[in-house]
């Protein structure tokens, strides 16, 4: 897809995070909408999938570490055809598929169950060094919060895609810089993250999060013989939505009736 039709995808899935977390009255639309144009393009432009055999063997992989952002994945899953829009009634009601974490047992597409911060990067190298164990061709991505950069099993599982030389892994940080409890500087500053990853031997590529060309320049760069790719995506919280954005507040609370209203008329196109 070309910027422009990524661009009308990346509104619409914001209606529909929108949508999801106020008819539920309960979610995460900050950190979802962050991850927009990271999930987009990856979906879109990216993976080898196909939604009418979401189980194919060949297939590439993505988990989705902070499991948290599931509106964000469950939107573009639906651009895609893997699931419903009508699904989208449901989320986070009791036996829907769409719940406030991915499934892999009931939702198409999604090949991890993901949640408990800290460990989707663990799930991505094991996928990525299986397929390099049987020589198939696939590729994996995995998108983590800065939040959760802080457990330390991150930086073991970081330590692990290098020293397997995991170069069909692509690990995106949605940076932007905030948790639930406040700012990363004030929970656990994370320090000088790109010299970090670097260090941890990382092909490092940091962008804008939210410019589509940025994102998928680096998502095209070529891959370094033996070494994982990481994209360090500096996002805003809440991004497009004003009185959302770069708001702590709205890290897992859902808009009432008058702020759907308002997100939805600066969502119009």
């Amino acid at each position: 897809m070309n910027t422009a039709e990524l661009s009308h995808i990346c509104k619409e899935m914001r209606r529909d995070i929108i949508n999801m977390t106020a008819n539920a009255g309960s979610g995460h639309p900050g950190g979802s909408l962050s991850a927009v144009e990271l999930m987009a393009s990856v979906f879109c432009n990216h993976m080898r999938i196909d939604p009418k055999d979401p189980r194919k063997a060949d297939r590439d992989r993505f988990v989705l570490s902070k499991g948290h952002a599931a509106p964000c994945y469950y939107a573009v899953l639906a651009e895609l055809g893997f699931i419903d829009k009508a699904e989208f009634a449901n989320f986070r009601q009791l036996h829907s598929i769409l719940q406030g974490h991915p499934d892999y047992k009931k939702i198409p597409g999604v090949d991890a169950s993901t949640g408990s911060l800290g460990q989707g990067c663990s799930i991505a190298v094991g996928m990525a060094l299986g397929a390099k164990h049987q020589g198939q061709d696939i590729k994996v991505y995995t998108i983590l919060g800065d939040g959760e950069c802080q457990e330390g099993q991150i930086w073991e599982s970081f330590m692990a895609a290098a020293h397997f030389k995991l170069d069909n892994l692509t690990v995106i940080i949605d940076n932007n810089g905030l948790q639930i409890d406040g700012t990363n500087d004030e929970v656990m500053s994370l320090g000088d993250l790109p010299a970090k990853l670097r260090a941890f031997g990382f092909d490092l590529h940091e962008v804008d999060g939210h410019d589509l060309d940025a994102i998928e320049a680096a998502l095209n760069a070529p891959v370094v013989s033996g070494k994982p790719k990481c994209i360090l995506a500096h996002t805003v919280k809440g991004k497009g939505v004003s009185f959302m954005e770069n708001q702590v507040g709205w890290h897992g609370k859902a808009p009432n009736a008058e702020q759907r209203e308002q997100a939805l008329k600066e969502l119009e196109d």
